[in-house]
């Protein structure tokens, strides 16, 4: 598979026109009965759930004709989260300062 190809597991006259929030393969192995040697495999093929996962989400809130506010909401409220969880280690120590 070359980039920019399609799945080897798509085909056009079965499932229609291609969709990259869907997956075309077949169900994946719990991860208690991967192998040691199907390891990058299966880490691969988490990279893309997170990948049809985006999709989803940019087909649902991002791509309609009328789009609103919700998408940038969302992505708001994502970075602060983020932001906060990377700078609680350096906030944590000034929740006891009462004048400083």
């Amino acid at each position: 598979m070359a980039f920019g190809d399609y799945l080897a597991e798509y085909n056009p006259k079965v499932h229609g026109p291609y969709d990259p929030a869907r997956y075309y393969g077949k169900a994946d192995v719990p991860f208690g009965q991967v192998k040691l040697g199907e390891l990058g495999a299966w880490f691969a093929g988490i990279a893309g759930a997170f990948s049809r996962v985006w999709w989803r989400w940019n087909h649902k809130y991002v791509q309609p004709k009328r789009a609103g506010i919700a998408p940038f909401l969302q992505l708001t409220a994502a970075a602060m989260t983020f932001f906060y969880a990377i700078n609680y280690g350096k906030m944590r120590h000034h929740r006891r300062y009462k004048y400083h």
